[in-house]
């Protein structure tokens, strides 16, 4: 990590730079944290959801700042199939559409996943010749209607559990761990040109669980399954630590031939927010940026939403928040300047 003070001062420099001279900056707009990523050959991302598309100013920002949007849930399976064959993507066309709109590229998010599916899944016991038969309709149907309007899908969602067992899903217990190649195969089946990914949380550090991927990805390249990337999902909390080991986890990646993400980041922290908590989220922001810049195959970074107004944390972890860029009234916080100043 860089030292403490010298982060300070460029973020000091950034945040004068933002608050001063508006006359200078209005023949001279700054660049965005998508113009400053793109100078890098790296896209810098936000997922959103459709309920927060009627908050005018939040749009406003969302479509201005980022080059990459990632559907927080638009298309998963109780989204896009309600019914079993009976199929709606008009929330994920929603966002699809936004971003085209505003000439941003989309992350497909998620076809495979043992949460948020719909109670016809969950509710029986499945065959496995059912089964898969289920999953191969779903996969292919969806891929084949977003083919061309996504540059990258997390094919399959949090596959393992945090000792580098498989995760016991519906999936697994009932088709073994073979179902993660056939998805990635019949998805490669639906878009050729399409990016495949594998994505999960804790496995930023290089530990039992990115071991996993990283054997899993060895077997699957060995065996010719289609693999294009490991997304790492970065929800990261103050209280926990620093992942070090980060920039030589996606070096490992990159060394079999997969692009690497981050695909979800946030960085919670245990509430009040206070200057000291904010400036230590600054520094891990720009940490996380500073090794993903490091390895040429880290293709972009998505922020899990962009601001604290829309944050997923509070709802899942009791007393902690404030863990994005911009706060709830959609102002940029420490993390935001730190960020643009890696990106420098």
């Amino acid at each position: 990590m860089r030292k403490n003070r010298l982060r300070l001062a460029g973020v000091l420099a950034a945040v004068l730079v933002a608050i001063t001279g508006p006359a200078a900056q209005a023949h001279d707009k700054p660049p965005t944290l998508a113009d400053l990523a793109q100078r890098h050959g790296r896209y810098f991302g936000s997922a959103t959801d459709n309920p927060e598309l009627v908050d005018d100013p939040y749009k406003a920002l969302l479509g201005s700042e980022f080059d990459q949007i990632t559907p927080g849930n638009g298309m998963k399976w109780y989204a896009t199939e309600p019914q079993q064959g009976v199929f709606d993507f008009t929330q994920g066309d929603e966002i699809v559409n936004l971003a085209r709109a505003d000439h941003q590229k989309v992350r497909g998010h998620t076809l495979v996943w043992h949460s948020q599916l719909p109670g016809w899944l969950t509710g029986r016991e499945w065959t496995a010749t059912e089964l898969r038969a289920v999953l191969k309709k779903h996969i292919q149907t969806e891929v084949r209607h977003y083919r061309g309007k996504v540059f990258a899908w997390d094919v399959v969602n949090e596959a393992f559990n945090e000792d580098g067992t498989y995760r016991e899903t519906i999936f697994y217990k009932t088709l073994g761990p073979g179902y993660i190649a056939d998805a990635l195969r019949w998805a490669r089946q639906a878009d050729p040109k399409v990016k495949l990914y594998l994505n999960d949380y804790n496995i930023e550090s290089i530990g039992p669980k990115s071991d996993a991927y990283h054997n899993l990805a060895k077997e699957l390249k060995t065996q010719g399954v289609p693999l294009d990337g490991i997304g790492l999902q970065a929800h990261l909390a103050l209280q926990y630590g620093y992942p070090t080991t980060l920039e030589d986890n996606l070096r490992r990646f990159a060394k079999l031939g997969l692009d690497t993400a981050l695909t979800e980041v946030d960085i919670r922290m245990i509430l009040p927010a206070t200057e000291e908590k904010l400036a230590q989220q600054a520094e891990w922001y720009a940490d996380l940026t500073d090794a993903c810049l490091a390895v040429r195959r880290c293709v972009g970074i998505t922020v899990w939403d962009y601001t604290d107004k829309y944050s997923w944390i509070p709802a899942f972890f009791e007393g902690e928040g404030a863990a994005l860029p911009w706060d709830e009234q959609l102002r940029p916080k420490p993390a935001y300047y730190a960020i643009r100043e890696a990106l420098r």
